[in-house]
């Protein structure tokens, strides 16, 4: 198993190569130059299995025997996965009217991005020990990404952890994740914009490859091709749990089960469109908040930012930068890295590109799309509470819309994935009129010191948030040399 950029820049990269790097060197992302196909016979032969069995079943597909053995890969995942409040690590939530939700959520952020996060930070820690590295992680987050790459890596000796998020746009639960977090290793930013804003910075620090070398930097936002690898197992899980397979005889075709996902960078819904091409029957609901470039882009071809980002009682969707569509795009256009190279490029460039009729008609052909209002969040909430008292978070209330307003069709099967715990978003809970009892975990928050820096708003702040984070990643790169480690 190798690895490709999507612009085709790149080729023949390991896992352990893309594990440690962010962007591509020619600015695009990294996939698999091959993606496996799963026999119906394999799909049915995994039920059963738990959601760290499947994980490892996943990732031995992506990952060679010679990088990390079997064995090895088991413990990794078993460890990871072991601070999770649940044994089984996910569960499928069955409420009234087949509305059935696969909670995401009982790790240690209360958010699905634990899931991912802690397998790829103990992949890294496997390597790092191995060859006796160091490496800087930088990430921007939307809400939810930051708190999980600290929680994950706090306290590791061999492992810095920058963190930007977007001030003033995130929960306070969310910030307090990041803040509260005192650890040596970890450097927290708050920055006065959008989560969009701090990607434009970070993308010219990875573009850096002097900088990227010299000092390890890599990223575990879902450019990095491991998160999304993990991301697949909990789709596959979905469809052994609720498509009814186990019911199709060996040798037939297998059913197809709709998973309806919250989305704002496309990390998900990419995951979810690479399980589909293995061979899994999916049909992908993306559903969008006010932030709906990627439902535009699906209906009328307009795969372009609004001017602002717009706040939502969803912030960890209130993206109009939907990064890894451009996983979608490579693999719609039969891995065309100068197609997607020159289509990226634009849209980052101008933000705006639009989609050729014939490449919006096959990208509507394997995504759905909707658009949710803060009411209908809201109005969502009050109606799963109302039928089954059972309170959703907001951005799984964006994909469970879907089910009260277009309802699947008798005898078919559907999924929503909730991405994240109620407990992290109190304010959307009470304007819904809802209460919801806090775990202590969360209580505790309250009564932590805090530290972060404050990455102000400058009229150069590009290149200023830009300096600032360079500093930082050099600075913690000498200290780590001082110190000998």
């Amino acid at each position: 198993m190798q690895y490709c950029s999507t612009r085709g820049g790149v080729h023949g990269w390991d896992f352990r190569d893309v594990l440690f790097s962010g962007y591509a060197p020619d600015g695009g992302m990294f996939m698999p130059e091959s993606v496996p196909v799963l026999s119906p016979d394999t799909v049915r032969g995994w039920r059963g299995r738990s959601y760290p069995e499947l994980v490892v079943e996943v990732a031995s597909l992506f990952i060679p025997n010679r990088l990390i053995p079997r064995l090895d890969l088991e413990v990794l995942v078993t460890e990871a996965l072991s601070g999770f409040s649940l044994p089984e690590v996910v569960r499928v939530a069955r409420l009234k009217d087949g509305l059935s939700v696969l909670e995401l959520f009982h790790g240690e952020t209360l958010a699905f991005k634990d899931l991912a996060m802690t397998c790829t930070v103990r992949f890294l820690e496997y390597f790092l020990q191995k060859e006796n590295r160091r490496a800087t992680v930088v990430v921007g987050t939307s809400g939810d990404t930051g708190g999980s790459a600290i929680q994950s890596a706090k306290g590791l000796s061999g492992l810095d952890v920058v963190v930007v998020y977007p001030q003033g746009r995130i929960t306070p639960v969310q910030e307090k994740h990041m803040i509260t977090c005192l650890e040596d290793n970890v450097h927290v930013f708050a920055a006065d914009g959008s989560s969009d804003d701090i990607d434009q910075p970070l993308r010219r620090l990875f573009a850096d490859q002097e900088l990227v070398k010299s000092h390890g930097v890599m990223s575990l936002n879902s450019v990095n091709w491991s998160r999304v690898m993990i991301q697949l197992a909990h789709f596959i899980y979905a469809y052994l749990e609720l498509s009814g397979a186990e019911q199709s005889e060996a040798g037939a075709a297998l059913p197809e089960l709709e998973v309806v996902v919250p989305t704002g960078g496309a990390g998900n819904i990419a995951a979810g469109f690479i399980v589909k091409r293995m061979g899994v029957p999916l049909k992908l609901v993306a559903m969008v908040n006010s932030n709906d470039v990627v439902h535009r882009a699906v209906t009328a071809g307009d795969f372009s930012m609004a001017a602002n980002v717009t706040q939502t009682l969803a912030p960890a969707i209130d993206i109009q930068d939907p990064y890894n569509m451009e996983r979608v795009f490579w693999l719609l256009l039969d891995r065309d890295g100068a197609s997607v190279k020159n289509m990226m490029e634009e849209f980052q460039n101008t933000h705006k590109y639009s989609l050729p009729e014939n490449h919006r008609k096959l990208l509507s052909q394997v995504l759905s799309t909707g658009t949710v209002t803060d009411e209908g969040i809201l109005e969502t909430m009050r109606r799963c509470w109302d039928e089954n008292q059972y309170v959703l978070c907001p951005h799984s209330a964006v994909a469970v819309w879907q089910h009260y307003h277009c309802p699947p069709r008798p005898g078919s099967n559907r999924c929503y994935i909730a991405t994240a715990s109620p407990a992290k978003f109190q304010a959307a809970v009470q304007r819904a009129g809802l209460t919801f009892d806090l775990p202590e975990a969360v209580q505790a928050l309250d009564k932590l010191p805090t530290r972060y820096q404050i990455l102000e708003r400058s009229p150069d702040w590009c290149k200023d948030w830009e300096q600032t984070l360079r500093e930082k990643i050099q600075s913690v790169s000498v200290s780590r040399k001082n110190r000998g480690i």
